[in-house]
């Protein structure tokens, strides 16, 4: 086996630490060409279709690229902004305050950000950091709750990009954090922000995306993990069991999926009466097709259609100063053990980086 050309070792080279966000990913044009080609990576993964392959390359080739492709571009055309992919633009905001915030907390680390489908590709980065002497690695899925289908996906990737690399370095996971209190503090600050400033609804829908169902007969615990995050920020809401909904969003195919539908759940809802709603998705960290086109369009038009009134969506954390400090101590309480403090003096540089990051982040937020 030919493993990939090592970069040109240097004696007392101080060996770096980063801290790797990686996020579902996004096409890189809301095109039918772009879109296509971000589908076919997506779908190829057995990770998220389990049939078997053969079977399944003529249902994705024959069927599903050729007919959705059209489709989904237009629904990302909806919601692109002129900066690009909303996804890609949160994600990169998410990285540049968390470095900021890292290096205010002593930190001396680097902070990147992948996709796991599309651009900036997990290799891409992956090679990249070992290239600036990053020695070890901590991986931090933009996924809550984990499931076989997304967090387990990034492991394949980056396990399969190291099988061809001579030297690998020191690498640590995040699998979940579905009921950290500062991930659940920060959903709570954000519903709360949002009924200050429109009152409190009647009903709270929390939309989680969907799986088959067979996944939690398989093992699989990412409905258990969705249960709780809602439990644990309905409990900090102070909610009755009467007045929040759990549901899940997103199916495909004809194979029973968790749920209940979120579609489904809107319209019996205004069918019975209420006249608002409001839907937060807590399993996105970050506002994409899925939570602006799904939830907000789609979602809002079937809910009016049947008879509500009024529809709200929560937008997702994306940079909320207390999600990207969840995000801080997250990062912190994985890199124990590993020599990133700093002294005094580096400490003040670090300072001086980190208000640098942070004003290049508000720079970029300045300009959505």
């Amino acid at each position: 086996m030919a493993f990939r050309k090592e970069p040109v070792f240097t004696h007392g080279k101080i060996a770096k630490t980063a801290v790797l966000l990686v996020n579902l990913g996004t096409p890189d044009a809301p095109t039918t060409k772009a879109v296509r080609r971000y589908l076919k990576q997506f779908l190829s993964d057995p990770r998220v279709v389990e049939i078997p392959r053969a079977i399944w390359w003529w249902i994705l080739h024959g069927a599903i690229l050729p007919f959705r492709s059209g489709k989904s571009a237009q629904k990302y055309a909806s919601i692109w902004s002129k900066d690009g992919s909303p996804l890609k633009v949160h994600t990169e905001k998410q990285a540049s305050l968390l470095r900021g915030y890292l290096g205010e907390r002593g930190h001396q680390v680097q902070v990147a950000y992948a996709m796991r489908y599309g651009n900036p590709s997990l290799p891409e980065v992956l090679e990249r950091l070992k290239t600036d002497g990053c020695e070890r690695i901590l991986i931090l899925p933009a996924y809550p709750q984990y499931s076989g289908t997304t967090t387990a996906s990034i492991y394949d990737a980056v396990f399969e990009h190291y099988a061809q690399v001579r030297n690998v370095p020191e690498l640590r996971f995040v699998k979940h954090y579905h009921d950290h209190e500062a991930y659940i503090q920060a959903l709570k600050e954000s519903v709360l922000a949002h009924w200050e400033m429109n009152g409190v609804s009647e009903k709270l829908v929390m939309s989680f995306h969907g799986v088959p169902k067979r996944t939690l007969k398989l093992g699989d615990p990412y409905h258990c993990e969705c249960q709780k995050t809602a439990r644990l920020l309905a409990q900090q809401l102070g909610l009755s069991p009467e007045q929040y909904l759990v549901t899940f969003q997103s199916r495909f195919g004809k194979a029973e999926w968790l749920q209940p539908y979120t579609a489904p759940t809107l319209q019996k809802l205004a069918k019975q009466g209420v006249q608002r709603v409001d839907v937060i998705c807590p399993g996105f960290t970050s506002d994409c097709l899925e939570t602006l086109e799904e939830i907000g369009m789609e979602a809002k038009q079937d809910f009016l259609t049947a008879g509500g009134k009024e529809f709200h969506f929560i937008t997702c954390l994306n940079e909320s100063p207390t999600w990207i400090s969840a995000m801080a101590a997250l990062a912190e309480e994985n890199l124990i053990g590993w020599p990133t403090h700093l002294s005094s003096s580096e400490r003040e540089q670090a300072k001086l980086q980190a208000k640098a990051s942070l004003q290049q982040a508000e720079r970029l937020g300045a300009s959505q």
